[in-house]
């Protein structure tokens, strides 16, 4: 196996999860919210569990309110230990202020 496909082979092995941005306040690092259902062990019901993430946000484009996709990574400091993969979905609040935008451009 070469080097590249080795990495790739490393690369897909990560984890992927799927959440939304709840603080974009400091500078290359968001805060996702990611929610999940799981089946309680005894009694069968089905819960909701929530976790917050810190993610690494090399060049600051998510905003709170995004949908995004995060993937694990190596630890960047005490709490990072993800990266932003994509936006997924832009907030309303913000799909809604790029569309006041073009249309003062337009007018």
């Amino acid at each position: 196996m070469t080097p590249a496909q080795d990495a790739a082979q490393r690369e897909t092995q990560r984890k992927v999860l799927s959440g939304v941005v709840v603080s974009d306040k400091m500078d290359k690092t968001r805060i996702v919210l990611v929610e999940r259902t799981v089946r309680h062990p005894l009694y069968e019901k089905t819960i909701g569990k929530r976790k917050k993430f810190s993610v690494h946000d090399e060049k600051n484009e998510s905003v709170a309110g995004d949908w995004v996709e995060i993937m694990s990574t190596r630890p960047m400091s005490r709490t990072k230990r993800w990266r932003l993969l994509r936006i997924v979905r832009q907030s309303p609040e913000r799909s809604a202020a790029a569309r006041t935008a073009k249309e003062k451009v337009s007018a």
